[in-house]
Formats: structure tokens, sequence, C-alpha cells
């Protein structure tokens, strides 16, 4: 019996909820099967010639249309009824619909077509449009109709047949072509693409086939894996952390909760939270949305440039999709290398991203970022976190060690050699847990060895290219330097162990401010001991030692010079490195009068330095043989001058002494003290002495003996340029070398 048109109108039947997402997804799609089949069935437009075989009776209609077959030419009067007839069926089916999703709306049933609409403002026209693209996809019978309306589409949803089909009207098609503009939501927001064929690339708007965005049709599905675009860098996030919970100034949490939570109009809060690596920055985003009962969609931007993204606004773009997908709100890490006035265009595009996103967006990043005019119109703020003080670095200590904290770990000691924030104590808390695996200790405590050692081993890779990592080889015994001089640089090392008690508990650090490095200035002639010294120091505070490649770090290039010095105290800060700047009046010379250009930009890197030193938080030496020359600001902000005077007979004495290893092979005939008197050289020059003689021994396969220790005294002395007493170095012939 043929299928009538009323027997395809949908039953009427009182509004029952949707069972599922899918159910209500497979109930639209029908509905646009069914506008799809009208479309076939209406007579072409005037002019347009015969578009298939003659019209069947209205009986037969929907059986031909259900094989595919394509009427044409005018309609005949008796056709007319059924198209109405199928026409009020689709509307029926759209009213039906409509009456469910409010039902399921009512009864909480989650309809992932309905929020895609409302969290990207999508009209009833917009979801059609994309429901046919995605019906064209997964329906061969309506990829056949789909040719039959548009031949040259080749079965595929292309702007003319979707425009035929869903808005027959001149009106209604003028409308459904606006909302396949670039800046309509379905385009904006690349929830479709059109796609030109590449035989006819410039065929005009309604040639182009409509395509569903991939990662959409997934959602619609049911599936919520992050876009396969963004990840490893993406994550979805259920905020764990509570504002409480945060270390941070009470103000800065209550600002920060004041802010997001009044904001509620349009667009939402932007938030870009700034500070050093581990500063909490994360945890604060995770705190603030829990604030708001939302989840986080966080993208690391610095790991998409690693990893060779070429364009970071898509990324970002596509972060802020996901957000939306997810109901939730964007955090951007490590945003200021998306943000790098550096590359304008792509600032530009991920500035326009972050402006285009209703809903709270979360920023974070090393450097200070301004928007000025690019987010105009929407609520922003900055927010420093700031390092932890000393109570708080305890506090961080003690809950990352917890059970696994030995009894001899002193956590003032720790707060004091080491300025680390909340990230960087959870990750030396874990590399000491590995270190007493090593050690044998599986599951035991954590000792204060394991913790030192965890770390020193933390250090960047800038800091690396920069700088020469002094391992610690010597200690007190080995320097040879006046009491009052020894005692000046235990100092030093008293400063740090208890910088976290005078500075925090009894709050100089409020009176004087954040940033008060460890600093002091050895001055004296070379081979005094100023580099063994600045060794000696890291390794009683128990830090790294890098000393500072000037070669490196100094450039010809306007600019280049201030860059190398940056990245060098933020790596050292990360690390929390002792840095050691040797020949420092090279870098940390006197300001002059500016005559010309030159003078004008190493005066401006003299400046850039002396305000980078006097806001670095850790160890900075430094080291020269003319102290005169050293600019009078860096002399005034040092804690410590501690000069290195030539030695004496007696402190030579001690330099010989020390100087020999204990498998070195001495002969009967040296005489340390006839050394110390007759070779008047300071102790870095005894060391080349004494290794020069040991290799001319070697070479006869004797013991090290007075005359070759006199030869490379000699040589050591042509050397240095100096005339040496003949009478001074004489021995008698049986001690001269061969």
């Amino acid at each position: 019996m043929p299928l009538s048109p009323v027997e395809h109108r949908p039953p009427m039947r009182p509004a029952a909820p949707f069972a599922s997402s899918l159910e209500h997804l497979r109930a639209e799609l029908d509905r646009i099967a069914l506008l799809l089949r009208i479309a076939v069935a209406r007579p072409a437009p005037p002019g347009g010639g015969a578009r298939g075989p003659a019209l069947s009776p209205e009986e037969e209609l929907f059986a031909l249309l259900d094989r595919g077959v394509r009427p044409g030419g005018a309609a005949p009067p008796h056709l007319t009824p059924a198209l109405a007839e199928a026409e009020a069926a689709a509307d029926a089916m759209a009213a039906d619909i409509a009456r469910r999703c409010e039902e399921s709306a009512r009864r909480g049933v989650p309809l992932r077509l309905a929020e895609l609409a409302e969290r990207f403002a999508l009209s009833r026209l917009d979801i059609d449009l994309l429901l046919l693209a995605l019906l064209a996809e997964l329906d061969r019978d309506a990829a056949r109709l789909l040719a039959l309306v548009d031949p040259d589409g080749g079965g595929q949803a292309t702007a003319g047949a979707a425009v035929e089909c869903l808005a027959p009207a001149l009106e209604a098609r003028l409308a459904a072509r606006a909302r396949l503009s670039p800046r309509a939501p379905l385009l904006r927001h690349e929830l479709v693409h059109l796609r030109a064929d590449p035989s006819a690339p410039r065929a005009s708007l309604l040639a182009h086939a409509v395509v569903v965005d991939e990662r959409i049709a997934a959602y619609l599905h049911g599936d919520d894996q992050l876009d396969a675009r963004l990840a490893p860098h993406a994550r979805l996030d259920e905020p764990r952390a509570r504002l409480d919970d945060l270390l941070l100034p009470a103000a800065l949490k209550e600002g920060l909760a004041r802010f997001v939570t009044a904001q509620g109009g349009a667009g939402g809060p932007i938030v870009y939270l700034q500070g050093p690596y581990g500063a909490g920055k994360r945890a604060t985003a995770e705190a603030l949305c829990r604030l708001l009962g939302a989840r986080l969609v966080a993208v690391d931007c610095a790991g998409l440039l690693a990893a060779g993204e070429p364009d970071l606004a898509r990324a970002a773009r596509l972060a802020a999709r996901e957000a939306r997908l997810a109901g939730a709100a964007l955090h951007l890490v490590a945003a200021d290398a998306a943000l790098d006035e550096a590359r304008p265009a792509a600032r530009a595009a991920t500035l326009a991203a972050i402006a285009a996103h209703d809903g709270p967006v979360f920023l974070s990043g090393d450097a200070p970022f301004e928007p000025a005019g690019a987010l105009r119109g929407r609520a922003f703020v900055r927010a420093e976190l700031p390092r932890p003080g000393a109570a708080e670095q305890a506090e961080l200590w003690s809950r990352a060690l917890g059970e696994r904290r030995a009894p001899d770990i002193d956590l003032e000691a720790l707060t004091g050699a080491f300025r680390l924030t909340g990230g960087q104590i959870r990750d030396a808390a874990d590399a000491a847990q590995s270190l007493a695996r090593l050690r044998g200790a599986a599951d035991g405590p954590v000792s204060m060895a394991d913790v030192t050692a965890a770390c020193r081993l933390r250090h960047g890779r800038k800091l690396a290219a920069l700088a020469r990592r002094i391992p610690p080889q010597f200690g007190w015994d080995d320097l040879v330097l006046p009491p009052d001089r020894k005692a000046a640089l235990r100092e030093v090392c008293l400063q740090l162990k208890h910088r976290s008690r005078v500075l925090g508990a009894w709050g100089f650090e409020r009176k004087l401010g954040p940033g008060r490095p460890l600093s002091a200035l050895f001055s004296g002639p070379p081979g005094t001991g100023k580099t063994m010294a600045a060794g000696v120091i890291a390794g009683e505070l128990g830090v790294e030692l890098f000393h500072i490649d000037l070669s490196r770090v100094v450039s010809k290039y306007i600019g280049e010079t201030e860059k190398h010095l940056a990245e060098l105290f933020a790596d050292a800060e990360a690390a929390n490195a002792a840095l050691f700047f040797d020949e420092a009046d090279a870098l940390f010379g006197k300001r002059t009068e500016v005559r010309d250009a030159h003078d004008r930009y190493a005066n401006q890197e003299t400046s850039y330095l002396l305000q980078r030193v006097d806001a670095y938080e850790g160890v900075v030496l430094l080291a020269t043989n003319l102290v005169k020359n050293v600019d009078e600001a860096f002399v005034r902000r040092l804690g410590f001058v501690i000069e290195f005077p030539a030695p004496g007979p007696a402190e030579r004495l001690k330099i010989w002494q020390k100087i020999w290893p204990a498998e070195a092979p001495l002969a009967p005939d040296v005489d340390l003290a006839f050394l110390a008197d007759r070779i008047d050289l300071s102790g870095g020059y005894i060391r080349n002495v004494a290794l020069a003689a040991s290799f001319l021994a070697a070479e006869e396969g004797a013991p090290i003996g007075m005359r070759h220790l006199v030869h490379a005294a000699r040589r050591e002395y042509q050397k240095m340029g100096k005339v040496v007493d003949a009478g001074r170095l004489v021995l008698p012939a049986s001690r001269e070398p061969r």
C-alpha cells in the first residue's frame, strides 16, 4: 500500500523528557531529514529548468522520496496539499521537540545540543544549518537527496543547498546567508567550516561545503575529550584548591574574591596572575573558579610553543571554545608567551580571542602584562603573587614533606638558605624522596642532606648557558687570610642563616621591603683567593655557585645585554643560585657623563644591573682587582666589602703547606719556608708554580724537588713580566734542574 503523507506525521503525544542527549539529537536530525525531503519535493524556482522526472501523485510522493527520487518541474495543483501536510508535520515535530526540551530542562536532563546553542548564542537557523551539515556526514540517503538539491555539491551540505532546504523564502535566504558570515557564531567559534572545492577556489559562498568541526561533532555524540589539537598541553580541571588554604596575603585573597564574584555582567572577569614558577598561580585560579562554582580549562601556551605550534592565536580560540563547551573558565598558562610584544600578530589575535570569550578568563605568566586598549570594556585586574615569606615557606615545607620529614630537618635553616616558592618546594620534596630511595631509604624519612641536595640540583637552562657552575671543593681551612677577613666572610654566611628570622619574624622585611640580596664585594690583587672564598661561602650556605661568563652576557647590540641579564637573574631566582661576577668592574663600572650614544647605553646597562641586583633575593658575590672603578651606587648597596690583601711570608708558608695533595711525592730537599720567603707570589700564582713543578718532576720520573719548584717560579715571574733578583732564587748546583 502506498505511503501517504498523513502517515508520516508524528503522532501527537504528551510532552515527555528526552531520555538522553543522543535521543534529542536523533529527533532533531529526523526533523532536518524531513525538511530536506520537503525541499527535494518543492518545485524548482521559475526558470530553473526541469529537476528530474515528473511529479508523482501525492500518495506516491514520500515513497519516491524514500527511494531517493528527485521530483521536478512545476507542482501540479493536486500536490500542494501533500507539501502543506509535510510542512505541517515538520512544524509539529519542531513544537514537540521544543516541549520535550523544556520538560528535560525542568527535570535536569542535560541536552548537549541545547547547551551548545545556549553557550554559543546560536539561533534556531544556526542549529538547523549545523544539523544539516552533520546529517550529510551521517546519513547516506541524506547525501543522495542533497545531491539532488545541489547537483554540483557532490552530496555535501553546501551553503546553497542549506539555504534552499532551510530558508525557501527570499528574506529567510538572506538571513541564512548572514548566519554563515565570518562574524556570525557558527564560523566565529569554528563550530562549522566553509570549504571550497579545490578545483574552483574562487567559487561563490553558496558553492562552499558546510562541514561540522570534528570536535563539535564528537561533543554532540557525548565525547568529553579535549580537542586533540590542544593535547597534551591542555586539561579540564575540577578545582580542588581553596582560597583559605592559599598562603597569600589576606588582602590579596579578599580583593581577588571580591573582584571575580562582582563581575556578573557580560564578558566575565579577566585576571592576570603574575609571579615566578611555583608562586601559586594555578592554585589561585582553581580556588577562584571553585568560588564561582566553575571548572577550569587550562592550556599551557609555553608548551604549545615548545612543541612547535605555529598559530598560538588559533590555539587560544580553540581553548576558549573548549571552555565554552564545558561551561568552564579559561586559564591560559604562561600566557606571556602568547602575549609577547615580539609577536604582534599572535598577541593581537590572542587578545581578540580572550576578549571574545564570554566567561571568566585567567591568564598567568612571569612577566608583567597590561592590556591597554586591547580588552577595553572588560573587567581586568593584574595580581602579582609574591614569593612566600619565611613563615609561609616553613609551612609549605612542612606540608610537602609531611610524614617523610626526618628529625634532623631544620626548617629555619632551609628557609634561610633557599628562597623557594610553593611549587619549587613541592618539586624539591619529591626529588629529595628520590634521593632517599637511592641511598636505600625506600619508604624511610627524608633527611636534611636529601633536601639540601635536591634544592641544589635545581637550575635553569639559561643559567647554565650564561654561567659556569663551580662545584664545592674548598673549605674554611683552605682559605689563608687575616683573621678579621675570614671573620667577615663568616658573617656573610650568618646573614643568610638567620635571614628568615630577622627579615620575617622580626619584621625587617616590612620595613626594608622585598629584594634584600645577600651581597659582598671581594677586592684585591689577582690570586689572593677571591674565587675560592666565593666557593667556600656557597658550600657553607648549601647553594650552587655560578661563575658568570661575561663574554656571553655582554653584547654589542643595544638591549641584548639587558635581555641576557634578565634571563640570568630569572633563572638564578628559580634555582636559588649564588651568582659570582669576577672582574666585576667590567659590568659594574662607574657611570660617566654622557657624551655620545655609547656612553648613554653603557650607563643604561649599569643602571639596569643596579636595579636587578637590588631586587634579587639570592646571593650575589663580586670580585674585582680595581675597586675604585666600581660604581658607588653598587658599593653602597653591598652588604660587605672585603679586601683580600697580598699574602706576607707567614701567609705564603701556609699556602705552600696546604697546596699539596696527600698523594704528591715531595722530595726531602723541599724547603717550604725558603719558598715562602723568597717567592713573593699570591695563592693563585703559587698554585701555578706547584703544578708546573709537578709536571717537570713527572717528566723526570722523580719526586718534586726544589730545583723543579725554583725553575717553575722563574717561569711564572717571566709570564707575569716581572724581573727576578738573581740572588733570591739561587740554589746549590745539586738542586738545579737538568
